[in-house]
């Protein structure tokens, strides 16, 4: 199983859902360039000017490891990637859990996404001009669960531990990438892991990406906000388990 971490996150926030499945699964966890303990002198804004240098990271793992029908378990802007993985190389992937997936950001006629292009202009604005004040404020809205302001917290030292530069550069590629097409392209069995109340991935959205990959199943959990993982691990392990 591949772990793979969302936008302003590392490893560690999968510590509280990998130990379920240490005994029948190898675990592969990784951190993006630029966070955890990634190696910065790695990045380059032109192999990460769009998600195609994340999703090749992720094939030079399976790669390296040797590693054929593995379980790709991908939050927010990692259950894309996952995707256009699974699209480019499909024998590397047996399964495909989306924790939080959204393919475009950005309302756009019917479809919805979340937020509108001034929402999306806004955001970047404040990364660019005060990434740590933008960590400060959005990390505990992103989380959600305002009853434990602990959650937010985490969420909000691991921005502040990112690059910033290289988050910047990460958010961009996050919110205004647009994967719609790809979607019914993906050839492996997926399961879509949709939170209530969440700021970053409406229900719209997951409901979109399950009507769109052909083989799919929509999970809706009772866990609110963005990133069930630290919020509700064991509703997570539960719905992943009995997915697979």
């Amino acid at each position: 199983m591949i772990f793979a971490h969302g936008f302003g996150c590392d490893q560690n926030m999968w510590r509280l859902v990998t130990p379920a499945f240490t005994d029948e699964y190898k675990i592969v966890l990784f951190d993006y360039v630029g966070a955890g303990n990634s190696v910065v002198s790695a990045y380059s804004p032109e192999h990460y000017s769009s998600l195609e240098g994340y999703v090749q990271d992720v094939i030079d793992i399976c790669e390296e490891l040797d590693l054929t029908g593995a379980v790709f378990v991908g939050h927010s802007v990692s259950a894309m990637v996952g995707a256009l993985a699974s699209i480019r190389e499909p024998h590397r992937f047996d399964q495909l859990v989306l924790v939080g997936p959204s393919p475009c950001y950005i309302d756009d006629g019917d479809y919805v996404g979340g937020f509108s292009t001034a929402d999306i202009e806004e955001l970047m604005e404040s990364l660019d001009s005060n990434y740590l004040g933008w960590s400060s404020a959005m990390a505990p809205v992103i989380m959600g669960n305002a009853d434990r302001p602990e959650l937010g917290d985490e969420l909000t030292n691991s921005f502040c531990r990112t690059d910033p530069e290289i988050a910047r550069r990460f958010a961009r590629v996050t919110f205004l990438s647009d994967c719609r097409a790809d979607l019914p392209k993906v050839p492996v069995r997926s399961l879509i892991l949709q939170c209530s109340d969440d700021v970053i991935a409406p229900v719209e959205v997951g409901e979109y990406v399950h009507r769109a990959i052909p083989d799919s199943e929509l999970v809706r959990l009772r866990a609110t906000g963005h990133c069930p993982n630290l919020s509700a691990p064991e509703e997570t392990v539960t719905a992943i388990k009995a997915f697979l």
